[in-house]
C-alpha cells in the first residue's frame, strides 16, 4: 500500500512557501518523492535548501501573487513546466488576513484579501487545469481553506468571505474536472502555530479560550499537515474529489 503515497517522479507547485504553513506542506511533498516549486513574496531559500537536502530538485520564484490575473497566472505555470519538465500538482496554500469590525474595514484591506485568497487561486488552478487538460494528463490541485470556510469568525470578513469562496471553488472545479482525472480538494486547517497566530496564541485568555475548544488539547504544529496533502497529491486519494478535509484537532466536531 505505500506505494500508492508515493510521488516519486511528480512535480508539484507550492505558493505561499517561505514559511509555516506553506513550508511544511512542500517540505512534505518533498518527503514522499516530489520535486517542488515555490512561489511567495518573500525569500523561499531556507524552503529550497530543505527540499534539497532530500535529495529532490527545487526552485523558488519570488512573486507577488496578490493581483495577478489569468496571463501572469498561465505564464507562472508555464515557468514551472519549463523549468522541471512537467507539473502535476499545484498546493495553492498562499494567503492573508485583515481584521477589523466590517464597519471599519477599508476597500484596500476588503479588496486585497479577496484577491489573493480567492482570486489568485482561481486563476492559478485555471492556468493549471488548462496545462493538464490540453496534455491530457492527471493532475492535482489542493487549496487551502479553513475553519472560516465553515464559520463566518469574528471581524474577519473579508478572510471568511474568501475561505467560504475557496471551499465553494474547489467543489466547482472539481465537478468539472473530475472525469477528465483531474482531482480538485482543499485542507481546512484548524488553529495552527504560526507567525499569523503569534499574537492570539501570546494571549492568555484568548489562547485559553482556543484550546479549551480544540479536543486534542493543543495547537496544530505545521507538520501535522503532511500527511493531508501527501494523501490528497497521490494515488491513494484516487476516488476523493471536491472535498474540503478539515484538520483541525477535532474543532469542528465540537
Amino acid at each position: 500500500m505505500s506505494h500508492r503515497f508515493s510521488l516519486h517522479n511528480q512535480v508539484a507547485l507550492v505558493t505561499g512557501a517561505s514559511r509555516g504553513l506553506g513550508q511544511a506542506l512542500a517540505v512534505g511533498l518533498a518527503e514522499a518523492g516530489a520535486d517542488v516549486g515555490l512561489i511567495d513574496i518573500n525569500d523561499c531559500r531556507k524552503t529550497e535548501s530543505l527540499i534539497q537536502d532530500l535529495d529532490r530538485k527545487s526552485h523558488y520564484w519570488q512573486y507577488d501573487l496578490q493581483y495577478i490575473g489569468q496571463e501572469d497566472a498561465r505564464q507562472l505555470i508555464d515557468s514551472v513546466q519549463s523549468y522541471f519538465g512537467q507539473l502535476n500538482i499545484l498546493v495553492n496554500n498562499a494567503g492573508i488576513i485583515r481584521r477589523s469590525p466590517a464597519k471599519n474595514m477599508s476597500e484596500q484591506d476588503w479588496s486585497g484579501v479577496i484577491s489573493l485568497n480567492l482570486n489568485t487561486i482561481f486563476y492559478l488552478s485555471q492556468a493549471a487545469g488548462s496545462y493538464f487538460l490540453s496534455r491530457g494528463t492527471k493532475g492535482k490541485i489542493i487549496n487551502l481553506a479553513s475553519m472560516l470556510s465553515y464559520q463566518g469568525g469574528l471581524q474577519v470578513a473579508s478572510y471568511a468571505s474568501a475561505k467560504s469562496g475557496v471551499a465553494g471553488l474547489t467543489r466547482a472545479l472539481s465537478n468539472e474536472w473530475a472525469s477528465h482525472g483531474i482531482h480538485v480538494n482543499a485542507i481546512a486547517p484548524g488553529y495552527f502555530k504560526t507567525e499569523v497566530t503569534r499574537g492570539i496564541r501570546t494571549d492568555p485568555v484568548r489562547n485559553q479560550k482556543i484550546l479549551e475548544r480544540i479536543p486534542a488539547g493543543a495547537w496544530g504544529d505545521p507538520n501535522d499537515l503532511k500527511g493531508a496533502v501527501v494523501f490528497l497529491a497521490s494515488d491513494a486519494s484516487q476516488y476523493v474529489h471536491g472535498t474540503v478535509m478539515a484538520v483541525d484537532g477535532g474543532w469542528l466536531g465540537r
